[in-house]
């Protein structure tokens, strides 16, 4: 009996698979964002009444495997892919916008969502800030996958999928304070405000401690093994390891994977990881975010059917307004003072700020005695629907309309070809290691490093050429050039400074000349 019924779960989640990767492949075929088309057929299916899936649909559709399959399963695949694959310079780069919508944008956000809430919907003091919570969290799949067909500038991307890595994890730590100890602090007065600050900090250090010990120790082991498959075996370990052993402490599981897939993605990835193995960790992660996004947002429009929305339109509407509101307050109030952020990002972050899969995985934890749950569920479905669907189809042509999207004349020609030279380049590289290490001969090696310094050098000849048509590509070549003569500058000085060569008064005097032009240069 017992293998009939695995038996049963496994081909019941094959047909998911397969629905999952037809409305994907179709899609993307027609160059359409994905997850919108996926929460759309999900919940047709859902409604529309078919006996072959009513057995599947029962299934997906229960609040305990769709709260394991998103949170448990899912979560940390999609977390780890997204955090390996980002640059920490990007981050660094863009760390004020991104600190800013982390930090006061979330906290703006939950204190309008929650006191509004309790205001407009009539929520419960628990049940408004369990919303509130849930709300505040974003997804940065729909936008992202719809930001790659426009062509948006990478430093946005950055920014938004910056700010949905931390912020959902500060989102789940609200959530679960919200849900279990929020009336208790509120008994205890500013001492339960104390013990609720503590709890905060708390939790999101301690999934920082967690994620970035396991993420250095993990980095170290990639130094002694040159073996792709065992070290994409190490990544999952990882990734899961990190999120189930901070949540069994208590702490957040979410940071802990963001943390260690960010280390791992850029330290482990420069000390102990081979062309190779990079290429091919990426792929896998690449295909498992991919069937985990596809399987997740198709059960997001299956659950959505779930609710009966029927005679609370008023008040979806006015939920929708609320989280509307409060996510525009928080993202022109966090990023008002930050200069390099043109009000056009200001828009598209705002209305970018999809809700997902996590809300509604979230709101499906709750127990269920929590008084206000069924409230709480439908209008947190109601909104993530409104979201995906209003928000996600409206985004690309607001993209276009903004002309954030647009590029200088010839600029995407120079892309191809700076792209075409550094892949030649650290081809030729490879080859000469290669070389050197497996002592082959120059007859062996000879032809091969030819033929890539004729690519190298034609490619360099048609970036000549494009120079002298639009001179402001290599302007801005050179600012980049001149960027990085400023880093090494500094750097050189603090050398001297270390060895105490020179004063700290001629150090810090040279320092500020340095920092002055590198100024001058971000607002060039």
């Amino acid at each position: 009996m017992e293998e009939l019924d695995l038996h049963h779960i496994f081909s019941l989640g094959l047909i998911l698979v397969m629905i999952a990767a037809g409305i994907t492949a179709v899609a993307k075929k027609f160059k359409q964002p994905y997850p919108i088309a996926l929460v759309v057929v999900g919940t047709i299916i859902g409604l529309i009444n078919i006996p072959v899936l009513n057995p599947l649909i029962q299934v997906i559709t229960e609040g305990e495997v769709f709260n394991f399959i998103v949170i448990t399963l899912f979560l940390p695949a999609l977390l780890g892919e997204a955090a390996l694959k980002l640059p920490f310079s990007h981050l660094n780069k863009n760390k004020k916008p991104i600190l800013a919508l982390v930090l006061i944008g979330i906290l703006l956000s939950f204190m309008i969502i929650g006191f509004s809430s309790m205001w407009l919907l009539h929520f419960t003091i628990p049940a408004a800030f369990v919303f509130a919570a849930v709300m505040s969290a974003t997804d940065p799949v729909s936008v992202l996958s719809i930001f790659k067909t426009v062509g948006v500038p990478d430093r946005l991307a950055t920014v938004i999928e910056g700010e949905s890595l931390f912020n959902d994890g500060l989102a789940v730590v609200l959530f679960n304070i919200s849900a279990f100890s929020l009336l208790s602090y509120l008994d205890l007065g500013w001492a339960g405000a104390g013990y609720g600050l503590w709890e905060f900090i708390k939790v999101v250090s301690l999934g920082f401690i967690i994620g970035g010990t396991l993420g250095y120790v993990f980095s170290l082991l990639t130094k002694y093994f040159d073996d792709y498959p065992l070290e994409i075996i190490f990544s999952i370990i990882l990734f899961y390891g990190s999120f189930l052993l901070a949540e069994t402490f208590h702490a957040s599981g979410v940071i802990a994977v963001v943390v260690s897939a960010l280390i791992l993605g850029n330290y482990g990835a420069k000390i102990g990881m081979s062309p190779a193995t990079k290429l091919n960790i990426n792929n896998f992660w690449d295909v498992a975010a991919l069937l985990a996004n596809s399987l997740v947002f198709l059960m997001v429009g299956l659950e959505i059917t779930r609710i009966d929305i029927m005679e609370k339109w008023g008040l979806i509407f006015t939920a929708i307004l609320i989280v509307l509101a409060a996510r525009s307050v928080a993202v022109y109030t966090s990023l008002w003072f930050i200069k390099k952020v043109p009000s056009s990002w200001m828009h598209i972050l705002n209305w970018g700020g999809l809700k997902g899969s996590l809300s509604i995985a979230l709101v499906l934890s709750l127990p269920r005695d929590f008084t206000g749950r069924e409230e709480v569920l439908i209008m947190a479905f109601s909104v993530v629907l409104f979201s995906l669907v209003g928000q996600g189809l409206t985004i690309k042509p607001l993209i276009s309309w903004l002309g954030v999207n647009k590029k200088e004349e010839g600029h995407k020609e120079f892309e191809e070809l700076i792209a075409r030279v550094y892949r030649f380049k650290n081809a030729t590289l490879e080859i000469v290691k290669v070389k050197e290490n497996l002592y082959m001969t120059e007859a062996v090696t000879k032809e091969i490093l030819e033929q890539y310094q004729q690519k190298i050098t034609e490619s360099q000849d048609k970036m000549e050429m494009l120079f002298r048509k639009h001179s402001e590509l290599k302007q801005k070549q050179q600012i980049t050039l001149r960027k990085h003569s400023l880093y090494a500058q500094h750097e050189a000085i603090g050398r001297l400074l270390k060895e105490d060569i020179i004063s700290s008064e001629v150090g810090e005097k040279e320092q500020d000349i340095i920092t002055n032009k590198l100024v001058e240069l971000e607002s060039e």
